[in-house]
């Protein structure tokens, strides 16, 4: 049994040597060729080439460029949590920032506007308490974005770091531990 596995092995590995000195023969000869000058006959050859494969290609090329375009707004939407058609919305430096705020602003609408057992008068205050600190958040951040880069990213971390805390203080109203 032993020796029929070697025979076998022996067999595949000579197989598989062959094969590869045969790419690298179809490798060198392909270099070569490759490494030809440019020629005007050369070069009238791979343009009417060109000239014949290009309409052909060009629909597959544009739709290919069309779903990549779809799926990477979908996903820089995914990043923002919000739906691919609002992504003008929030673009910019500060998109971000937008998209939180919005968020927040939903949320403290659908606190606000929960059903009378759910919603208790700490959260109606907490909603119009932080309703206005919105409003100031949402100029901070069209400010920022009018000033030079250091001084942006320091004042988006600000920005950040306040919407955090509005965040987890709208979680500790819905009765949700962080």
């Amino acid at each position: 049994m032993t020796a029929g596995v070697a025979a076998v092995t022996s067999t595949a590995g000579r197989a598989a040597r062959t094969a590869g000195a045969a790419t690298e023969n179809a490798g060198a000869e392909l270099a070569a060729r490759a490494r030809k000058p440019l020629t005007a006959a050369r070069a009238k050859r791979m343009i009417g080439v060109g000239k014949a494969v290009a309409p052909l290609l060009a629909p597959y090329a544009l739709a290919a460029a069309g779903v990549a375009r779809a799926r990477w707004d979908a996903y820089r939407a995914a990043r923002l949590g919000v739906e691919p058609g609002q992504l003008a919305t929030y673009a910019g430096p500060g998109g971000a920032l937008h998209a939180r705020l919005s968020r927040l602003a939903q949320a403290l609408d659908e606190l606000e506007s929960g059903s009378e057992s759910d919603t208790t008068n700490a959260a109606r205050s907490f909603a119009a308490e932080t309703r206005p600190r919105l409003a100031d958040l949402a100029v901070a951040v069209r400010a920022a974005e009018q000033m030079p880069t250091t001084r942006r990213r320091t004042a988006y971390r600000a920005i950040g770091g306040e919407l955090d805390r509005l965040e987890v203080a709208l979680l500790r109203h819905l009765g949700i531990a962080t």
